[in-house]
């Protein structure tokens, strides 16, 4: 399945969360053309700030291949992963981190924590910015709903 599919049904999962009056972002893991884990945003529903849908989507992958390691794995998601999650995508291995939109004021990589390619570190990754004007719009008219509703 191609990239934008993956990006898809990531959206789909955004979606999902915007009806649930949480931030819409969604993602999606994927091993042998395979989606082995997927996850949205649950983080008001649930009342836990790691409710990040990359953590959720990283959890789901885990136990669905029976291995905290996502070797050969690619998570594919609606927004760029704040630091949290792309230190979670450095310590589960995964292979490629695939994002739609940027995220200027909490995307690790717009903020300058680039660990997928530090030399440092013991696992580094591809991460790919594929501008997907969807993922940007679904987070831009939900944000645009909330400041309507507080006037």
């Amino acid at each position: 399945m191609p990239t934008k599919n993956y990006l898809e049904k990531a959206l789909e999962l955004a979606h999902e969360a915007a009806l649930d009056d949480e931030v819409p972002v969604g993602a999606v893991i994927v091993h042998d053309d395979k989606i082995v884990g997927e996850g949205r945003n649950t983080r008001e529903k649930e009342q836990n700030p790691l409710r990040h849908a990359e953590l959720i989507a990283i959890e789901n992958a885990a136990r669905s291949i029976g291995s905290w390691r996502l070797i050969d794995c690619d998570l594919y998601v609606t927004l760029e992963p704040c630091p949290m999650c792309l230190a979670a995508c450095q310590q589960s291995r995964i292979r490629k981190v695939v994002y739609g939109a940027k995220d200027e004021k909490g995307g690790a990589i717009c903020l300058g924590y680039h660990i997928h390619e530090n030399p440092r570190v013991n696992h580094r990754f591809e991460v790919v910015y594929e501008p997907n004007e969807e993922c940007s719009s679904v987070l831009s008219e939900f944000f645009a709903g909330k400041r309507k509703k507080k006037q």
